[in-house]
């Protein structure tokens, strides 16, 4: 059996997924990894179905692996069948109003990160800033206050040694402190391992519907404490979303009105990306079938496989609910009630892929019947094959409790069956398009070793370029420059209809599709809406109202361009329509120092980030002399440039090699002179900061990647790198 991986597929699975040994050097290979997470997965049959069903099982779960027509969430990759074992990608824990109750969740919630999982939390139940706190006759802080901390823990832990911990943060939204938490993240050096959600509720949108005040209720009393404006409020998260992509919304009472285990307590809180809302010590773990894949050719015309597609979902169904048994779970109580409601999230990825192969632009009412199709078909076949599994092995034991079986439906496994997920990083081992967006881009370009850059196409738009004679690397190059097909001279009407891009389509269609998978998942629909740079802060809330009438359970925004380092440009940078400023020098910088020997005598080189990351840069020369002058003044340039966005590789291009004849006379210079001295340095610092550096640094006016330096994208609450697969806040 082989396995047919693109060439950045293979880089993302060595660099992250693949086995090492005690030197960090690769012990498995990609076709022993899914054999590795098969045998695993596989062996929770023995109990039902023997050593020959569970040997059935095996070679199933590998041939749906190794055909990427099915791959499971990213933790199960890496820890199946290892000594880690913790195979879940979702979690949620409560934070209680008292010092112990937090501070047990941030434990809880750095063992989870240890053991490759997302955390989310809802922090409704803690008492408001400036409350009363009885024991002490003290002040309480308030929520956000305490977000921090929790964020500073999650700094600390990097996620199973190759993933970095996400978090989700929810507040109600008649918490008194709501407007506080609105604005948590609007200065963007705070709160970075956090998405944020407001919790709306029907009280509120009745409210705003109707031009009337609120509520807002102290949850420490259960007493009204003041009343606000909901328009105000309303209008104060479009503005802090249309500023920054947060905070995001989600709908608490809809969300709890699909809540299957409602006797057993409240939704308040959804995994890192939204898309799975979880009872308190719930996990959850994901799967995701490539639609790409299941199109084929019937009488001269491409038709969807309905019966591969029904073989994939009653077979991931098995899967995941298997995984529940062999997975091992970083709490005790969380592997009991885990076990308990047995959730799985079965979704899809590769759905613009799908519709491309169909000849049917992603922006149109034929693309959102074919959504609605494939998600109910997938619905279906997962609660059949659920009550296949109960019949078999019996139902999840809060079943009893369940509103199904109150309802008096079949017993199921599982209390939930679907969910779609982002699927950042396993939709690039697929080589598809992520989740249920558009594509993101026809072509663009790849970094690789030494700064080398190679072109990456979509493989439909190669053979669909062939067609139309516009197979030149010129023309493919310059689509990689715009991102837009729409864009370029020369590119077919239709031919650029059906290839749009994600920022090519308008805002409503984004929420008109999220809505269309909603209606027939269990969970929640991980998906980015973007807009134009040009859209207003009515424009945002239009959007939030229409996600609520869709029957949406929240909705994500993001406008392009709106963050002071952009997440991804399409094609080259594009800058703002107005001028590019320097970020704000904050008090508080750390680096490291270099000495360096120059033709003078000695330069020290400074190199210093903030919390946005590398900003700036300050020389020394030792006694000799040299000119000061000139180095202050180039120093004080670079700092300009970085805390302005540029392109920190366009810098040190700039800056090395430049010659002084000092140096090049010194036998004793290990430069060619002092910029060439500072160029290298800021290199220096970079190679060993990589790791640790934020995500929003900036390259080409974009977020660089720590670790290869290509530009990364946003979705679903994740920023995703497409060269190596680094991803933050993103589960799958």
């Amino acid at each position: 059996m082989t396995v047919e991986l693109s060439d950045n597929a293979i880089k993302v699975l060595e660099r992250r997924y693949l086995a090492r040994d005690a030197e960090g050097n690769l012990t498995e290979t990609p076709l022993e990894m899914f054999e590795r997470v098969a045998d695993a997965v596989a062996s929770a049959d023995d109990p039902f179905r023997g050593e020959e069903g569970a040997a059935r099982s095996r070679e199933t779960f590998l041939e749906m692996m190794t055909s990427l027509e099915f791959l499971p969430n990213s933790p199960t990759l890496m820890n199946a069948g290892r000594p880690l074992g913790q195979l879940s990608a979702c979690f949620v824990l409560p934070v209680e109003d008292s010092m112990e109750g937090i501070f047990d969740a941030v434990k809880s919630m750095a063992l989870i990160h240890k053991s490759g999982g997302g955390t989310g939390f809802s922090f409704s139940r803690l008492r408001p800033r400036n409350d009363v706190v009885m024991s002490t006759r003290g002040i309480a802080s308030g929520p956000v206050s305490f977000m921090s901390v929790f964020d500073a823990a999650t700094e600390t832990v990097k996620q199973g040694g190759t993933r970095r911990g996400a978090n989700m943060g929810v507040l109600r939204v008649d918490h008194p402190d709501i407007l506080d938490f609105v604005s948590a993240k609007s200065e963007h050096h705070l709160l970075n391992n956090f998405n944020i959600s407001v919790g709306l509720t029907r009280e509120f949108m009745a409210a705003l519907e109707h031009g009337r005040t609120y509520a807002l209720v102290n949850p420490r009393t259960g007493e009204v404490e003041s009343m606000l404006d909901a328009r105000e409020v309303f209008d104060e998260i479009a503005t802090s979303a249309w500023e920054s992509g947060e905070p995001g919304v989600i709908f608490l009472d809809r969300m709890n009105e699909g809540n299957p285990l409602a006797s057993l307590g409240e939704i308040e809180s959804t995994n890192p990306c939204g898309e799975q809302p979880l009872l308190p010590y719930e996990s959850c773990n994901l799967g995701s079938i490539n639609l790409g894949r299941l199109v084929h050719v019937e009488n001269g015309a491409p038709k969807i496989d309905w019966a591969r597609l029904e073989f994939l979902v009653r077979e991931g169904v098995h899967f995941l609910d298997n995984v529940i048994d062999v997975s091992r779970y970083p709490l005790r109580k969380i592997g009991e009630l885990t076990r308990a409601n047995r959730k799985i999230g079965l979704g899809v990825m590769g759905f613009a892929d799908m519709l491309v192969s169909l000849g049917i632009p992603y922006d149109s009412e034929r693309a959102l019947e074919v959504g609605s199709e494939v998600m109910s078909f997938v619905e279906r076949v997962s609660h059949e094959a659920s009550e296949a599994l109960a019949a078999e092995r019996g139902a999840f034991p809060n079943f009893e409790m369940s509103t199904a079986s109150r309802e008096g439906r079949p017993q199921v496994r599982n209390a939930t069956t679907t969910t779609i997920a982002p699927t950042g990083t396993i939709s690039i081992i697929a080589r598809c398009s992520s989740g249920i967006e558009p594509l993101f881009a026809v072509a663009y370009e790849r970094r690789v070793l030494d700064g080398e850059s190679l072109l990456e196409v979509h493989p439909a738009f190669q053979d669909a370029a062939k067609t139309y004679g516009l197979d030149g690397d010129g023309l493919v190059r310059e689509i990689a420059a715009t991102g837009c097909l729409s864009e370029v001279e020369g590119v077919p009407d239709e031919l650029a209809r059906l290839f749009v891009s994600a920022n090519e389509v308008a805002p409503e269609w984004h929420v008109r599709m999220q809505a269309a998978f909603q209606q027939y998942t269990d969970n929640a629909v991980s998906k980015t809406v973007n807009l134009p740079q040009k859209a207003t802060i009515e424009d945002v809330e239009s959007l939030y109202l229409l996600a609520y009438s869709l029957g949406c359970k929240g909705v994500t925004i993001y406008r392009y361009g709106s963050r002071p380092v952009q997440v991804l440009y399409r094609g080259h940078a594009e800058a703002p329509d107005e001028a590019i400023r320097p970020r704000e020098r904050q008090k508080v910088t750390s680096g490291t120092t270099e000495k360096v020997r120059i033709g003078c005598g000695n330069l020290y080189v400074t190199v210093n980030s903030d919390d946005e990351g590398i900003c700036e840069v300050f020389t020394s020369l030792g006694r000799a002399g040299g000119c000061p002058s000139q180095s202050e003044a180039t120093s004080r340039l670079i700092s300009l440039g970085l805390r302005s966005g540029i392109d920190i590789d366009e810098i040190t291009e700039q800056l090395k090699g430049i010659r002084c004849m000092s140096s090049i006379r010194s036998k004793q210079a290990e430069v060619l002179s002092c910029p060439d001295a500072i160029g290298r340095a800021i290199e220096k610092y970079l190679a060993v900061e990589s790791y640790d550096m934020p995500f929003d640094t900036a390259v080409d006016g974009g977020v660089s990647c720590p670790e290869c330096g290509a530009r990364m994208e946003f979705e679903g609450g994740c920023i995703v790198c497409r060269s190596c697969g680094f991803s933050r806040c993103g589960p799958a």
